[in-house]
């Protein structure tokens, strides 16, 4: 099977076929679902009067707090997240009334009639409110190993600082949207751009005071999702729900690109606090750093966010004394959620930060200092969550990046170069990434599918996980198809269902092809011992011999038995005689990831299945006299173990490169004084376009390094490329830097805008001057 099959759906997207949520046929009677938001980022309401929106001609309902059968709660993790707001106001964007009107304009114009009166409060809009407010969300969370006192003590070189990274929009094409459908009795049908259909089901159960059988979700696919519809899709499907119970008609709710852009929470911004010790060479002896995260003004998904930040505060790099202290601020604005790398890209963005510093101050090349500090193979090759580092690929990526991106050359003539340019300067850098695949939270891995295979050899598999363009299904199809040993037009993956699949996790952590990829192998083997027992019987009697089921091979559309190859069968043949014998084909299956612990309390434990590997090379060329900058050639070499759909992989590896160069560049979320959002459009939110990519792109997969025990030993891959940007940023350090001949070390966060490249340049250039 070729193992660059194309996009299941490539060709419907591309002749605007498929179908997503909004393109659906509105069905007699469908109402349009409104919400009605906060203004203030902290407040009480007083008083309100909703008297004339629903005078208004066309409006169905309009409802409050008071209107909720069930719990007045949609917090995915902890109940702190109210569906409506009762009295309280914690944010701009807080949902405080639902409109379902017959058109959109009708709802629109009631929008504009609700009247309330608010008593507005001082509101903790930064990390910095928050940490002079004591405003924790939860107790600090730690993880520690060895001695850092004394190792910051006897450091032989020593710094400190600190360091930001700010928020990220998702910017998915297709915003939040669900559509709710009342059904008989009690049930509600909701087609939900979610990546977690089971998650919704629960949620809207609970706010109608209904059982979870009462309550079906179904995607069949998102257009874009990136971590935003993980938890926060669960709103508008509980909204869409609320209104269509109320009103006993289907309701479609679906949030504009302003709605969406101030209504849903971001990447969380972070503050890093760090110390560190090391040697002459660069060698790092102790790490004491500080995550501080901006949760928002709910739980959602910080503490797991910031966990994982914590897990990957050392990326690539052994560190004997290490101390790591998370702490999740409450803060009045909308509750910060997953995206893609969840809390990975703070805490790698720290650690590189720091051995960039190292590097200066030592007047050594970085990418020297990364490789020196790298975990080793039989040794220095435990985690400070003392997990050990196996079947380690960061040294053979080193070694064919630096020649295949011809490193040491190009540094040399961009030494050259800056020299002899005043106003352009060029800057280069190397990154890795490590990044642990599983959830953290334990009993999220697993999953179940269900496999049916048809009279005529078809087969349809429907599993737990979504599709948001990734190629998920894609996958689960060459899986399904390699397993059974047929073509892969003989199989179809269907829309995800709660009612065929239960209780499954979300599509995210990287581990949507793991975990269901085993669950539809599972399924498939209950069912080719079933096929093969009743294949066995026929060859037998056939060909008058014992026939062993177990060494049956399913391969090109046949099954045979291993020692006689022409002793064989169709597999639609066989699956046909398999009916006839009265064998059940459909089967379903499930897989949980062996051997996945954390203890958070004493801060260790082994809470990855595996690590994915990558490095990146970027080279950036910026004007110091506008800080616009361009990038010239990125070389990535990424470990994807055996790559199950090469052509997927790769397009994962550019697109999520390419979303992260955004995050350390262009991507800047602005608010007023008040926590108002300023820049909630396309016009105003600079998300990457064709000219921020680079222009040399050499992305290739490494090869002949398969990961063991894993789905047709392939790695995940829609994560850890994310983190190789930080080259990007780290090319425009280098770059910046050059300003001053690398006499001085420039003061740079994330995102590195053209604003703030010009301002680290022009505080370089002044003092230079001084010197």
């Amino acid at each position: 099977m070729n193992n660059k099959e194309k996009h299941e759906s490539g060709l419907l997207h591309v002749t605007g076929k498929a179908v997503y949520i909004d393109d659906m046929p509105e069905l007699p009677g469908l109402l349009h679902g409104f919400v009605f938001t906060s203004s203030v980022a902290s407040g009480r309401i007083f008083s309100f009067n909703i008297e004339k929106a629903k005078a208004v001609p066309g409006i169905e309902a309009i409802l409050c707090y008071r209107d909720i059968p069930g719990e007045n709660q949609m917090g995915p993790v902890i109940h702190d997240e109210p569906a409506l707001a009762e009295e309280t106001l914690e944010c701009i964007g807080q949902a405080i009334f639902l409109i379902a009107a017959t058109s959109e304009n009708t709802g629109r114009e009631a929008l504009r009639l609700i009247e309330i009166e608010i008593e507005e409060s001082p509101a903790i809009l930064t990390i910095d409110d928050a940490i002079s407010a004591r405003n924790l969300l939860q107790p600090p969370r730690k993880i520690e190993c060895g001695s850092v006192e004394k190792g910051l003590a006897e450091a032989e070189n020593y710094l400190e600082g600190k360091f930001e990274t700010g928020a990220q929009e998702h910017w998915y094409l297709e915003t939040q949207v669900a559509m709710a459908i009342p059904g008989e009795g009690q049930e509600m049908k909701v087609f939900a751009s979610t990546q977690h259909p089971s998650e919704t089901q629960a949620l809207v159960a609970e706010v109608l005071d209904i059982p979870k059988n009462q309550v079906e979700v179904e995607i069949r696919r998102m257009g874009g999702a990136f971590g935003g519809k993980e938890t926060q899709a669960n709103h508008v499907s509980v909204w869409a729900a609320l209104l269509a119970n109320a009103t006993g008609k289907p309701v479609k709710l679906r949030l504009s690109r302003d709605e969406d852009q101030i209504m849903t929470g971001k990447r969380h911004p972070f503050l890093i606090n760090y110390k560190v010790a090391f040697t002459g060479k660069g060698k790092i002896a102790a790490l004491d750093v500080e995550l501080n995260a901006n949760a928002g003004y709910a739980t959602d998904l910080s503490m797991a966010i910031l966990e994982r930040a914590m897990f990957h505060a050392t990326n690539a790099y052994y560190i004997p004394n290490v101390r790591i202290v998370g702490k999740a601020w409450k803060t009045n604005q909308m509750s910060n959620t997953a995206f893609r790398g969840f809390g990975g890209p703070q805490g790698i963005a720290a650690i590189e930060n720091i051995i960039d510093r190292i590097s200066r101050k030592l007047g050594k090349d970085p990418a020297e200092i990364r490789y020196l500090n790298f975990f080793g193979m039989k040794e220095r090759n435990i985690t400070p969550y003392q997990q050990k580092v196996k079947n380690n690929r960061l040294h053979v990526l080193w070694e064919k990046l630096i020649h295949s991106s011809n490193y040491s050359e190009r540094r040399k003539s961009i030494n050259v170069f800056n020299a002899e340019n005043e106003f352009l300067k060029r800057g280069l850098a190397l990154s890795p990434v490590q990044f642990g695949i599983s959830f953290t939270t334990s009993f999220l891995n697993q999953a179940g599918a269900l496999v049916n295979i048809y009279k005529d050899g078809s087969v349809l598999v429907n599993h737990g996980g979504t599709e948001m363009g990734q190629g998920l299904h894609t996958k689960i199809r060459q899986i399904a198809a390699l397993e059974l040993g047929i073509s892969i037009d003989q199989v179809k993956v269907t829309a995800t269902n709660t009612s065929k699949v239960p209780n499954t996790s979300a599509t995210a952590a990287s581990s949507g092809s793991d975990l269901n990829g085993m669950a539809v192998k599972d399924a498939i083997s209950k069912l080719k011992k079933r096929i093969g027992e009743s294949i066995a019987k026929i060859l037998s009697e056939k060909y008058g011999y014992s026939c062993n089921s177990e060494k049956l091979i399913f391969k090109n559309n046949f099954i045979w038995d291993q020692p006689f190859k022409e002793r064989k069968i169709s597999f639609n043949d066989a699956v046909l005689q398999a009916y006839f014998n009265q064998e059940s084909l459909s089967a379903t299956g499930f897989y949980k990831t062996p051997n996945i612990h954390f203890d958070k309390v004493k801060g260790i434990g082994h809470p990855f299945h595996y690590y994915a590997f990558g490095m990146a090379v970027s080279e950036v060329e910026l004007d110091v006299l506008t800080g616009h900058h361009r990038i010239l050639r990125t070389d990535i070499l990424h470990d994807a173990g055996n790559s199950i759909n090469e052509a997927l992989d790769i397009g994962q590896i550019e697109g999520g490169f390419i979303q992260g160069v955004g995050w350390v560049t262009s991507e800047e979320c602005k608010w007023d004084s008040k926590g108002n959002l300023l820049n909630h459009s396309p016009d105003t939110y600079k998300i990457p376009g064709i000219n921020d990519i680079p222009e040399i792109f050499n992305v290739e997969l490494l090869k002949g390094y398969p990961n063991p025990n894993t789905i047709r030993q392939s790695k995940a891959v829609g994560e850890p490329p994310f983190m190789l940007a930080l080259s990007v940023w780290l090319a425009i350090k280098d770059a910046v830097s050059a300003v001053g001949d690398h006499k001085i070390e420039p003061d740079l966060n994330i995102p590195a805008t053209h604003e703030k490249i010009l301002m680290a340049s022009e505080k370089i250039k002044q003092e230079i001057q001084q010197l």
